[in-house]
This record gives C-alpha cells, structure tokens and sequence, in this order.
C-alpha cells in the first residue's frame, strides 16, 4: 500500500494558525498509530494572490487532482474586497471544487452535549443533535448559463440561470441515500417544486432513483423554506437532508447555528472514485478566515481538527480513527476547555488556539 498523500492549503486570516493544531494531530498519528502520510503545502486564496497574481496557481491545482485528498483552511479577507471578481481569493475554492468536481458537499451537524446551551434553541431541542446535509456542489444556479450583470435599456439587469441535469441530480441522491444506508437510513430531499421546474425536476429524478436502487431507505420530500423553519423547530426529526446548490448554502449554515458556533463544523466535498478508489476529495472548516481575530490566538481550531477526522473516514478507510480524535474532542469540551468563540455566561477554562490543539492530543494520549 502507497502512503495515503494529502495537500494542505492553509490560506488566509486564520487558515494557517488553525491547520497548525492540524499538524499536530497529523504527527500524532504518524507517531503514535503508525499512520504516516504523505503530507505536502500549497498556497490558496488570498495568500496565492499574493505570491503568483491569481488566487490558485495551475500547478497548485495539478496536485490537488494528484492527491488522494485535500485540506483547506479559510480563504479571503478585506484587503482583496478590491480585486476583479475574477480574481477573489473565493475564486480558488470554487476552481478547486469545479475542476475536481466535488459534486457531494457533506455539512455535519452535530451539537456536542458540553455545548448544548450555546445554541439559540432551546437544549431540549438540540441536545443530541446529529445530521448530515448533502449539498450538490458543481451545478445550480451559482455555475448555470447565461449569467452576469446586463445593461437592458436605462437600467443593469443581474441574471443567473438555476440549471440542473437528471444526472447530476442522480449522482448526489446516491450520495444522499448511501450516507443514509450508514446512519438513520432516512433521506428528506428539499426543494421548491411548487414553484421552480428544476425543483419539479430534482424531486422526481430522486424518487426514481429511490424507487429502484434504495427501496430500504426512508424517504421524505419537502419545499426547501418548510426545511428551514422544522430545522429550527425539531431539527432531531431528520437524518440525512439532501438538496441543491443554492438552497444547500442557505440550508447547512441555518443547521451550523443550531450548534452553537461555526467554528465546530467541518466539512467533506466529494466527488468520483479515483483508479484506487479513494474519491475525489476536499476538506475544510464551514468557518471563513475570520481576519478580525487573525493572529491573535483566539481562533477555535476544533472544525479544522474535525474535517482532518472525515478525511480520515470518507478518503482512507479509517474510520476508528477519526471516531478516536472525535472522541478526544468531545472529552476536551466536557472537560470545560473553551476558546473564545465557546466562551458563555457558565464560564470554562480559556485556552488559545495552540491550547486548544495541545489539550486534544493529551485526549489522544490518554485514549490509548
């Protein structure tokens, strides 16, 4: 067997200080599982801007599709706010999500029992919280054609095409309901057929797939704005949620709140089985790069430390790992440490964000 290989793009603001305590979990594994990977580092965003006048080099991109995975930190920030759009640090991502096409965006949302209270929710209603929203990724308006901003007599006219294929709405619903085949076995796949012919589309094509190939998994259809208001009102009926670009987006930070902080949620993109049948693979924290803490220390590294734990599941096969560095996580907030961001009216221990990662590799330590 190859060594698993893995490119790490730190990127901006607080991209680079919480892959740090990444790092150290890497190492960890290296030294104390004897689990070695291939570990190389690249510019992204912002910071390939910076160095090369575009916010992903072509050479960068080349390893990205080598790789059997990718981890990213947070790209952007205010000082490229006056860049072409076609050279945002935002652009980066999305060329590295489009040219792998990472069509399956996993956004976990679980609610840690040790920060139960930290959600605007009720605790009754979050604690125990654990669902999996399955976002297309590569097609929806935000890539349809025509697009762009348009002069129409006197006035600009802003036009992007919501645009969808059979296929590519088969290839997430799989997604979606082999997920589920792992979890609660139940699917809820949101759209708005009432009143888009792409939603009418979307809703179809995920019976029929249903219907033939995963008759054993619950399945439920809802209009996209009802999804939002149950998420928020018994969001603990649902498993696994499956839905487009767009409302994916919207959708998947609404569930990322209901935990209590963006900086405890990570993520997986996925996409195809490569020759070794590993997928096509990018990880990063749902958090962006957070430029007004940059620096400082305050930055929780716990998402970044959990998208590492899904590589570890969805691109090596490594399943009990990733359980073990969730588990120590878990152990760290029981034990009241907290970062900035987790900081509430019952108080914890206040660690920076170096503190942070040293306090869950001694979870590790001790998990051995």
């Amino acid at each position: 067997m190859t060594t698993p290989s893995l490119l790490i793009l730190p990127g901006d603001g607080i991209g680079p200080e919480v892959m740090a305590e990444v790092r150290k979990i890497i190492d960890w594994m290296g030294a104390k599982r004897d689990l070695a990977f291939d570990v190389s580092e690249d510019l992204v965003g912002g910071a390939a801007y910076d160095a090369h006048g575009t916010p992903l080099h072509d050479d960068t991109m080349a390893k990205a599709q080598a790789v059997d995975a990718v981890l990213l930190g947070a790209v952007g920030g205010p000082k490229y706010d006056v860049l072409d759009f076609s050279v945002k640090p935002e652009r980066g991502l999305l060329r590295l999500r489009k040219e792998m096409d990472l069509f399956a965006n996993l956004r976990p949302a679980q609610c840690f029992d040790a920060l139960s209270d930290f959600s605007s929710l009720k605790q009754e209603v979050v604690a125990g919280l654990d669902i999996m929203i399955i976002r297309e990724l590569t097609s929806g308006v935000y890539f349809g054609e025509p697009r762009g901003i348009h002069k129409e007599g006197n006035e600009r006219v802003g036009i992007n095409t919501q645009r969808y294929t059979e296929s590519e709405i088969a290839r997430v619903a799989r997604s979606a309901f082999e997920m589920a085949r792992k979890r609660g076995n139940k699917v809820c796949s949101m759209e708005k057929a009432n009143v888009m012919e792409s939603g009418i589309l979307w809703r179809d094509v995920v019976q029929e797939i249903h219907d033939a190939e995963y008759p054993d998994v619950e399945l439920s259809h809802m209009y996209a704005d009802a999804g939002a208001m149950q998420l928020t009102r018994w969001p603990k009926q649902f498993d696994v949620i499956v839905t487009d670009n767009l409302f994916g987006d919207l959708l998947s930070d609404l569930a990322a709140m209901l935990t209590g902080s963006l900086g405890m949620l990570p993520s997986a993109s996925l996409g195809a089985p490569m020759a070794n049948g590993r997928p096509k693979a990018l990880y990063e924290p749902v958090h962006g790069s957070a430029p007004d803490i940059a620096g400082q220390g305050k930055a929780n590294p716990i998402a970044c430390i959990l998208s590492f734990a899904m590589a570890l599941r969805y691109s090596f096969d490594l399943g009990d790992e990733a359980t073990r560095v969730e588990n120590a996580v878990e152990k760290v907030l029981a034990d009241g440490l907290r970062t900035a961001d987790l900081m509430g009216p019952d108080g914890g221990a206040s660690v920076s964000t170096s503190g942070m990662g040293d306090a869950i590799v001694a979870a590790l330590d001790a998990s051995l």
